[in-house]
């Protein structure tokens, strides 16, 4: 065979592997541009079930996994190191929606906040702690410079003395039992299970409803609560509901 067939022959080759690749490229721009294009966007099943029992109780270590989720309340902060207790005492107090400290709100209720129509979400955390920024970015909402609003039902059988609610987030937090305040977290803080604990309170028998504020510039967002008994354990025997 001479040198001229053999150089053909290869040429013809190369030109059948660039043509191949070129078709498979095609491919799969064609597929990330149609069907499949929602397969890369975020979401949040990764950090919150779709499974939502009318109950349920805290985990293995008592944390609260069952909450209601306002999207995120547009309150822009370059940095977390403004968030005194003045200062997140005052924007806590602030009312961005009516009836803020009273509502009950259920699955996809809305409430106008300036120019935003932000939805209540049921979401049932797939870890110990509430995963905030993920919630934000999995509905494709603003992450940064925001104030969250969390509401969960608690509900005892009977009475509970001098329990303590222990709770970590970041940024800072103001948490509220029963429409009495029960712990504040100031500062650039992350989030440390049982950052900061409650004086004694008592969970009465029956519904007890606790609202959560969070509040975040730059950085990540979560939290997490548990209550914890005299001993300083978990408390487990409640169940947690939406109303």
């Amino acid at each position: 065979m001479n040198n001229k067939v053999k150089i053909a022959r290869q040429s013809g080759r190369l030109m059948i592997l660039i043509g191949l690749g070129l078709q498979a490229f095609s491919a799969s721009s064609q597929s990330k541009s149609s069907g499949n294009k929602t397969d890369t966007l975020p979401t949040i099943a990764p950090w919150f079930s779709t499974d939502k029992p009318s109950k349920n109780t805290p985990n293995a270590d008592g944390f609260i996994q069952r909450w209601m989720l306002l999207e995120p309340i547009n309150k822009p902060n370059r940095t977390n190191t403004v968030f005194t207790d003045s200062y997140i005492r005052k924007a806590f107090a602030t009312e961005y929606f009516p009836n803020q400290f009273r509502i009950l709100p259920k699955d996809g209720d809305k409430v106008k906040v300036g120019e935003q129509e932000l939805t209540w979400h049921a979401a049932e955390s797939n870890l110990f702690n509430v995963k905030l920024f993920r919630f934000a970015t999995g509905l494709r909402k603003q992450e940064y410079g925001v104030l969250f609003w969390a509401v969960t039902v608690v509900n005892c059988p009977a009475e509970i003395k001098n329990v303590r609610m222990a709770v970590g987030s970041n940024s800072a937090s103001m948490w509220w039992l029963n429409e009495k305040e029960a712990v504040i977290l100031s500062g650039d803080r992350r989030m440390v299970m049982d950052d900061c604990v409650s004086n004694r309170l008592t969970l009465n028998k029956g519904k007890n409803i606790i609202r959560g504020a969070v509040i975040n510039g730059p950085g990540m967002s979560d939290f997490c609560v548990r209550f914890l008994d005299e001993k300083g354990k978990p408390v487990k025997n409640i169940t947690i509901t939406y109303e």
